[in-house]
């Protein structure tokens, strides 16, 4: 039985009409991608006829099915191509010609290897936004180094900074900077795509996965270079406010407790019932409350134990003081802030039937975007994308033949 295509119609959304080629694999390319792609780009991802996306096999499936994938691979048509083969070569020059963006993350002289470099890309196409995502960038000392978020997260001074004082450098159970490079990506897509508006030209994206998670981590360069202060790991603790923290409550539940307003700060003292702490000279700014994270946590924590989560919502909500239960995703999949918000939404799917998966990244008011189908199968696409491309039957038999697709 063959899979059903996916649907070809569709409201005009932002990006319709935006051509993408997705030739990355994993997490931050693939991730620009599927962001394109849920504003309305057609996003045609392109996958080694024989080694598919390893995103395809990471973590939990269902009937061998990679629930990742469904995730990541959403609102792309999926077609296999072997780029290293003279068929696949020719064919992506084909696909490039019709193109406004290819997002790759290979290593560095890899595409120009195959005689895919820019320089033959944009003679197929002046006007294609090429997006190379790599973990170090295009050149410097370890631009052929292998490069994952993992590396990132280690180099940035992320983990560093990360974990209890006493305790070692913690990396995130996450593909955090995976995830803020592919942020960071699209975002440097549709820049390169305003320039082009401009200019009529296309260019070169190079993202480096070491960088946005170092602008994300704030002004610690700028703190060492005119101060020589180095972060320090604090757990859960600031050193720029307090009390911020976790705390324990009476069921054995944990809530979350920002206090960056001077305002609020006070008014949760109020509320543990001590204001007095509000009249000390330290109190009055949040690095020096922060020198006395001991006495406000104690007194906050002692407080925040003696009540329920509920109880300890309620009562800062009263106040008007920030808290949040600290959720694990049982608890998001019922939040009623999210559930407001569509936050996780059903997607329906013909290999796993209703899927519930993060809605778009954002809301607009006036040309949303949507999921419109859920990662599809390796390949699924192939012989509809080529042959709205105009390759004929005997031509996808023969590229198939000589193993490019």
């Amino acid at each position: 039985m063959s899979e059903p295509s996916p649907p070809t119609s569709e409201p005009t959304r932002p990006l319709t009409g935006l051509r993408v080629l997705d030739l990355a694999t994993l997490f931050a390319g693939p991730l620009a991608a599927t962001m394109l792609g849920d504003f309305g780009a057609e996003v045609v991802k392109i996958e080694h006829p024989r080694v598919p996306d390893p995103s395809r096999g990471h973590g939990p499936s269902k009937d061998g099915i990679g629930l990742w994938w469904k995730l990541l691979g959403r609102n792309k048509r999926t077609m296999t191509l072997d780029l290293s083969a003279p068929g696949g070569r020719a064919t992506l020059l084909r696909l490039a010609a019709s193109a406004d963006v290819i997002v790759e993350n290979f290593r560095p002289g890899t595409l120009e290897k195959w005689d895919l470099g820019w320089d033959e890309l944009s003679a197929a196409n002046p006007r294609l936004v090429l997006t190379r995502v790599t973990g170090f960038g295009q050149f410097g000392p370890y631009a052929r180094r292998p490069g994952f978020g993992t590396l990132a997260e280690a180099m940035s001074g992320f983990a560093a900074i990360t974990g209890e004082p006493d305790a070692p450098p913690t990396l995130p159970p996450f593909g955090l900077a995976d995830s803020i490079a592919g942020l960071a990506t699209a975002y440097a897509v549709m820049t390169a795509l305003a320039a082009r508006d401009r200019t009529g030209r296309g260019q070169v994206v190079d993202m480096a996965i070491i960088e946005p998670i170092l602008t994300v981590l704030g002004p610690q360069p700028l703190w060492y270079d005119q101060l020589g202060h180095v972060q320090p790991r604090t757990g859960n603790r600031s050193q720029n406010n307090a009390p911020r923290n976790t705390y324990r409550t009476a069921e054995g539940t944990w809530v979350a407790v920002s206090t960056s307003a001077q305002s609020i700060a006070e008014r949760v003292m109020r509320l543990v019932g001590r204001p007095d702490l509000i009249d000390e000279p330290w109190f009055a700014t949040g690095e020096d409350r922060a020198r006395h994270s001991d006495v406000l946590d104690e007194a906050v924590g002692g407080w925040i134990a003696r009540h329920t989560r509920a109880e300890v919502v309620e009562a800062f909500e009263r106040a008007q003081a920030a808290v949040a239960p600290v959720q694990d995703v049982r608890d998001v999949m019922t939040d009623p802030q999210y559930t407001a918000l569509d936050t996780i939404t059903t997607v329906d799917d013909p290999e796993l039937g209703p899927l519930r998966m993060q809605n778009v990244l954002f809301r607009l008011t006036d040309t949303p975007g949507a999921i419109r189908w859920a990662g599809r199968p390796h390949g699924a696409d192939t012989d509809a994308v080529l042959t709205e491309l105009g390759l004929t039957e005997t031509e996808i038999k023969t590229l198939r033949a000589e193993g490019a697709l």
